[in-house]
């Protein structure tokens, strides 16, 4: 009886809360697009009356020399720098606290956000803890706590999966407790992106396809869940489109221009689809297992996504099935479609030589990776089926080895 009362308060919650963002100010960041686009922005920024920038970015990235046309273009723009290349692959408080300082110190007027999902949370909420220099980033946590415009963010994926540069999150681990949660406000939608797709040919097979299946699993999330607009079907429409057309072209072809710019911009649309219409329970769980085992992102959604699915069953099988349409995924019925579309994202993980489960998640973990998972998720997900303590374990036992 508890439970359905449960149910009936988040689903009341969640029609308010998605009623009320038809009355929020929402936007996308303004593009700036092409091969070589990234030596257009320092005279784009210096345009924009800023004249000392902050770039957050990753050790890797800076090592092998990814910055480069960037710093030259700085230079030849008049566009001064302070550099931070310590994102961390979760990046946590004190990696936050770290990039802030730099900012405060260098007197510096914007954020450049320079790399994968990870390089993006870090400066987003770098910024929003510029903002508000009295807050911590836990008191941040949650949705619509950050509520101050922060500094202009001008976000550079090097990967085309997160689709951060469009979205409302920064995903925040806390070292103390292996805690991932996301700090959510429309503030920290970065004003401008760069799409340049040269800034991706470099990338390994492997996290070609790892985060190409997570802009697939912000798609489908979103297009699975209640109450979105249409706005937003639209974006997830068209991000599987690409994702089906492009992502195994790349995998194979990793200096495919066009597909590789097809690829950002279906994490693109992908990014600006979920955060109107937000995630679900993969994300939930996922989460889990970076904050427990640092396991990453994209490759958690790409394993968990055909198990949720799967156990949401008919009350997916008509969205599904749309999107099977969209592939041309062939089925006599809703539900016949619905379990080929899904067939089709495993064959799609296997053909790349991403696992289907995982032989680490410990035992003794389990009760709090369902804790974790239900406090994110419940009541704020509008997801198809809510899912209560049962649901999750059998979720986990089922990717589990």
């Amino acid at each position: 009886m508890l439970w359905k009362l449960k149910k009936l308060w988040y689903r009341v919650f969640q029609f308010v809360l998605t009623s009320a963002m038809y009355l929020m100010p929402w936007r996308q960041p303004e593009l700036i697009t092409g091969a070589g686009s990234i030596k257009q922005l320092p005279s784009f920024i210096r345009k924009k009356g800023i004249g000392h920038v902050l770039i957050v970015t990753d050790a890797v990235l800076h090592r092998i020399g990814l910055l480069n046309s960037l710093f030259a273009a700085c230079d030849e723009a008049g566009l001064t720098y302070t550099l931070f290349d310590g994102a961390e692959p979760n990046p946590s408080i004190e990696n936050i606290e770290d990039a802030r300082k730099l900012y405060v110190e260098n007197a510096c007027q914007g954020i450049i956000a320079f790399g994968g999902g990870s390089s993006m949370d870090c400066a987003k909420a770098a910024g929003a803890r510029v903002a508000k220099p009295r807050q911590s980033v836990a008191k941040m946590g949650g949705t619509l706590r950050v509520l101050k415009r922060i500094p202009p963010i001008f976000a550079v994926p090097t990967t085309a999966g997160t689709g951060s540069e469009t979205t409302i999150a920064a995903v925040v681990t806390d070292r103390a407790t292996h805690h991932k949660y996301a700090v959510q406000d429309l503030c920290l939608i970065p004003r401008y992106a760069v799409l340049d797709p040269e800034l991706t040919i470099g990338l390994p097979p492997h996290i070609t396809s790892t985060t190409g299946m997570d802009a697939l699993t912000h798609a489908v999330e979103a297009y699975t869940n209640l109450f979105a607009p249409k706005s937003t079907d639209r974006l997830a429409e068209q991000a599987v489109r690409l994702i089906f057309d492009n992502l195994e072209k790349v995998y194979q072809n990793g200096t495919d221009l066009e597909a590789r710019y097809n690829m950002q911009l279906a994490s693109f649309y992908a990014g600006a689809a979920f955060t109107r219409a937000c995630v679900g329970y993969v994300h939930g769980v996922a989460h889990t297992l970076g904050g427990l085992y640092g396991t990453p992102h994209g490759l958690a959604n790409a394993v968990i996504l055909p198990y949720v699915m799967e156990a949401f069953g008919p009350a997916v099988y008509p969205k599904l099935a749309r999107l099977a349409d969209i592939v041309q995924i062939q089925g006599k019925d809703d539900e016949e479609k619905a379990k080929a579309f899904i067939r089709e994202i495993r064959r799609m993980n296997t053909d790349m030589h991403i696992q289907d489960k995982f032989d680490f998640i410990e035992e003794k973990d389990i009760p709090q990776m369902i804790k974790w998972a239900m406090k994110e998720a419940n009541p704020i997900y509008p997801v198809p089926v809510l899912w209560h303590e049962p649901e999750f374990q059998a979720l986990i036992a089922r990717i589990r080895k």
